[in-house]
């Protein structure tokens, strides 16, 4: 069973206020879960373990816990050190099969996720970072964005144009993935800073629930869920997270399957009058990227 969790920062000239929820199954086929998640504000994050390869589901557990306890949860994080706790925990997975009789595997785990940043004076945005094609979408009420781009095999033949979407659910490629924790020394993640709003939604997935559900189910589940009255046989609601699991394990449920679902308010003069998601880089760390969302 998933509940709602709440938490509130209370900022300089501003207060964010958090609503999530969680939900991770083993699905129908799978014998272990080798998904893992974090969800405590200022961080949200997914890991999911490859599948095939030595300890996948110690890879995901190793990825999560090189986050837990080193962010306070009463503030916003410090960007920097997200993406140096990223390379943390490649080192970590990297570690996990040293002086084992698995020595030669790979261990590998996707990792995706947003935190809650001040990128410097009380500038208050999202960071969304991914390795692998665990998936980052955004709701803004009407539309479902995917905000992440997948590092996979059939993502860059979709890119080339060689083949579309709905060929790459079927591509014999489809679980291959071009980027990962554990796979190399260095890891690569993609970075994004999106402005702080009054009123954010983000749904952070691995492929469990995207080879099951495509982009207009999910949507459509949203949707319904919103409007849906929340009632339980036990007087407990159904949570938007569990909601989506339990779609996808019923359509299938061929992999294991995380979702979490975050909602932010943020209420003051902290929050983003502007609709353009890019950020001015006289405002950003140097050591940050200015990149876009992907449209």
């Amino acid at each position: 069973m998933s509940v709602e969790v709440r938490q509130e920062f209370v900022l300089a000239e501003a207060t964010a206020r958090f609503r999530y929820t969680s939900s991770s199954d083993r699905g129908a086929v799978r014998r272990i879960n080798e998904d893992s998640f974090l969800s405590a504000a200022p961080l949200f994050i997914v890991a999911d373990g490859m599948g095939g390869h030595a300890f996948g589901d110690r890879a995901s557990q190793t990825a999560i816990a090189a986050f837990a306890g080193d962010f306070e949860t009463d503030r916003p994080a410090n960007p920097q050190q997200v993406l140096e706790t990223v390379r943390r925990a490649n080192e970590a997975v990297l570690s996990i099969t040293d002086g084992s009789e698995f020595a030669d595997v790979i261990s590998g785990t996707t990792l995706t996720g947003v935190a809650f940043v001040d990128i410097g004076n009380e500038n208050y945005h999202w960071m969304a970072f991914n390795v692998g094609d665990s998936r980052i979408y955004s709701w803004d009420g009407r539309t479902l964005r995917q905000v992440s781009v997948d590092h996979s095999a059939v993502q860059e033949l979709i890119d080339l144009g060689q083949i579309t979407p709905r060929e790459a659910a079927r591509h014999p490629d489809r679980n291959v993935v071009t980027r990962a924790l554990g796979a190399d020394t260095d890891v690569d993640p993609d970075i994004w800073l999106l402005p702080a709003r009054a009123h954010q939604t983000f749904l952070l997935c691995s492929d469990g629930l995207t080879k099951e559900l495509d982009d207009a189910e999910i949507a459509r589940i949203i949707v319904f869920h919103n409007a849906e009255e929340l009632r339980e046989s036990d007087g407990l609601p159904i949570t938007l997270a569990e909601r989506l699991v339990n779609a996808a394990i019923a359509a299938g449920g061929s992999d294991n399957v995380t979702v979490v679902v975050v909602e932010s308010d943020i209420v003051g003069a902290a929050v983003a009058a502007s609709t353009d998601d890019t950020v001015d880089r006289n405002g950003m760390p140097r050591f940050l990227e200015e990149t876009r969302p992907r449209g």
